[in-house]
């Protein structure tokens, strides 16, 4: 059977078009499926009955299944996605005032092994499927309870949950452009951002076939520091990255960068740090969105303070650059930014291997 949640709009047309099917019914489906969250083919009033028949016999809409269904006190809900073999994956929604945000899984575990970060700590195991990345959205509309005609639930999307988006390039753009589909979710691409450690070849793919909003995961404002914290900096130093920045603007001149820098006690939150911030907001249009660090077991890392962040906050944006620090929502029940953990099969043999002491990351 095939997913439809596999399919944007391009390719589901094309998979119509081989079965002698016009465009159309392609994207009445596709509102079916996406807007409307639709899975039964007998309910697509507007789809021909002979083509309705047809499609239950070889097509299905088919998400990953919940198998928890967590809620903090402050209101941010996270799901626990079984995606099969033994792995499972984590969504998460913020609720706001202003907005809904939804932060979606791209991989099951990552192999990038930032040190500060629990999903690279258990491993990695594969590439997840544009059905079970949209499907996560897909999922989240109906849990949440979204009237297809009423106000959106989720205003927002970003990839940060578990995984480099960009390390599953052509899944995460099939899925991108779904959430961009006026046929489908309808987001606007400034309401939807991928993060990305800084694979510089996938971010200039991205600014030529899908350029949504841009964040970067810097943490480190020096490579000394940044190939011990990011290691695929060791790849793609600083000057290859901020220069890839740039060239992902040039599509969007009044758009910036996010970079996402977690802030670590005594490792990045010096005065040195801050000048060599202020440094690289020079070379590139961004703001800083400084992250609380969120502890897990044994990650050898401590939060900086309270007083620290809000004197990095203030200088930052004293020297004119945008800084926001990013509030800590669901920490009590591990959705908090870099407590994504899910369950993998590690495939990496990473899991149990010993963590970095704060001395070696210095």
């Amino acid at each position: 059977m095939q997913n439809l949640l596999d399919f944007d709009a391009d390719s589901l047309i094309a998979w119509f078009a081989e079965r002698g099917e016009k465009p159309f019914r392609a994207r009445q489906i596709l509102r079916w499926v996406h807007r409307f969250g639709e899975t039964d083919f007998d309910a697509m009033t507007d789809v021909a009955k002979s083509l309705r028949a047809q499609l239950k016999d070889i097509a299905c809409v088919q998400p990953p299944v919940p198998v928890r269904d967590n809620v903090s006190s402050d209101g941010t809900r996270k799901w626990l996605m079984d995606v099969g073999n033994g792995n499972a994956v984590e969504t998460v929604y913020i609720p706001e005032a202003t907005r809904g945000t939804l932060c979606v899984s791209s991989q099951a575990g990552c192999a990038l092994d930032c040190a500060f970060c629990s999903t690279g700590k258990q491993g990695f195991n594969r590439n997840l499927t544009a059905a079970e990345i949209i499907g996560q959205l897909w999922l989240a509309n109906r849990l949440l309870g979204a009237e297809p005609n009423g106000e959106r639930i989720i205003s927002n999307v970003v990839m940060m949950g578990m995984g480099e988006p960009l390390a599953n390039f052509d899944n995460v753009v099939s899925a991108l452009r779904l959430m961009l589909d006026d046929h489908a979710y309808g987001l606007s691409r400034r309401r939807v951002t991928v993060s990305t450690s800084g694979i510089v070849p996938a971010m200039d793919r991205l600014r030529e076939e899908c350029p949504v909003a841009l964040a970067v995961s810097l943490h480190a404002p020096n490579d000394a520091l940044r190939d011990r914290l990011v290691p695929i900096n060791r790849k793609y130093p600083l000057k290859e990255l901020l220069a890839a920045c740039n060239r992902y603007l040039d599509r969007a001149p009044r758009d910036f960068v996010t970079f996402e820098y977690i802030m670590l006690e005594g490792i990045n939150d010096g005065d040195e740090h801050l000048r060599q911030l202020i440094d690289i907001a020079r070379e590139v249009p961004c703001k800083f969105n400084l992250i609380p660090f969120n502890p897990f077991p044994d990650s050898g890392f401590r939060r900086s303070s309270g007083p620290v962040v809000r004197r990095f906050s203030q200088l930052l944006n004293d020297a004119g650059i945008v800084t926001t620090t990013r509030k800590t929502r669901g920490d009590d029940v591990d959705a908090a930014c870099g407590q994504l953990a899910g369950q993998v099969q590690d495939k990496t043999r990473r899991t149990g291997k010993r963590v970095l002491t704060l001395k070696e990351v210095r």
